[in-house]
């Protein structure tokens, strides 16, 4: 039996058709991908979108105004446009999705495909038990921890956050190779003489990328809500930069007289935390093998 047959992606080519197609009928996943797709365009085109430098663009004799002409949103305490400012901020908040989600994704997954594929006192005595002793811990409490220790900062602080998603990754990819790791596709590799490094990148990752996939969908919304939250409390992007975090940090002195301050980041971080769910829900209907018997 040649193994390089049965190595089909993650869903037959009928099956990926059928998917594709549920995926285009379910409204709310193409309302969180457009959401997404915004997002991103947004990020890229901030130079060219923005009106005004939001960090050194200060106008001290139009603080904390409402909409106008000049300011599509206003301005904040030190008169910066807040328009610029949150374009800006999406490109700090996909940022830090793609470098904690990428970080999370990198260590865990081959800690715990290794870890289900040889078993044994590595797995349930060392992998497994570090795993159960970081998940006792909120992943945003781990992070506050982490991010402390490391000194704050964007990039610290997002290496804190991806620390704290990695042991979700680790269970998940660890479970995979459990059950994939005695399939008769494996076995097969195994009686010709594949390594153990070709068969776990070979043929138990590719089998395995539809759950972390959707993992990292989901993950991905909970590493903007904890960079907002690391920057609110200063631990995430420095007061200046225009993180949706910490702009509601600032907002939080002016809720009384100005509430729009808090208004727009609110809802900019609630509207990409949804497309990223909406997305995820969406992605994981494609790969629900449920739905194609």
């Amino acid at each position: 039996m040649n193994p390089s047959l049965d190595t089909n992606d993650v869903l037959p080519q009928a099956q990926r058709f059928v998917g594709l197609r549920r995926f285009a009928a379910n409204r709310l996943a193409l309302v969180g991908a457009l959401i997404i797709a915004l997002l991103v365009l947004v990020a890229i085109f901030a130079p060219w979108l923005a009106t005004h430098d939001p960090i050194f663009d200060q106008d001290y004799s139009n603080l904390l105004s409402g909409p106008d002409a000049a300011h599509w949103m206003g301005t904040d305490d030190l008169g910066r446009d807040i328009f610029s400012r949150m374009l800006y901020g999406a490109r700090i908040s996909l940022q830090a999705a793609l470098i904690a989600v990428g970080l999370a994704f990198c260590i865990g997954v081959p800690i715990g495909i290794a870890s289900g594929y040889f078993r044994g006192f590595w797995d349930e005595w060392m992998v497994m038990r570090l795993v159960d002793a970081l998940q006792a811990f909120p992943s945003l409490i781990l992070a506050l921890a982490l991010a402390a220790a490391l000194g704050g900062g964007f990039y610290n602080a997002m290496v804190a956050v991806g620390i704290g998603f990695a042991p979700a990754f680790i269970r998940l990819a660890r479970g995979q190779a459990l059950s994939i790791r005695n399939l008769d596709y494996v076995m097969a590799a195994r009686s010709v003489g594949a390594g153990h490094v070709r068969i776990m990148w070979r043929y138990i990752l590719p089998n395995a990328m539809a759950p972390l996939v959707i993992q990292a969908t989901f993950a991905m919304g909970s590493a903007i809500i904890a960079e907002a939250g690391l920057s609110y409390l200063g631990l995430g992007a420095k007061p200046e930069d225009p993180s949706w975090g910490s702009m509601l940090h600032i907002a939080q002195g002016y809720l009384n007289s100005n509430p729009t301050l808090a208004l727009w980041p609110g809802i900019a971080i609630f509207m990409v935390v949804l497309g990223f769910n909406l997305l995820g829900d969406g992605i994981r209907e494609v790969f629900d093998p449920k739905l194609y018997r």
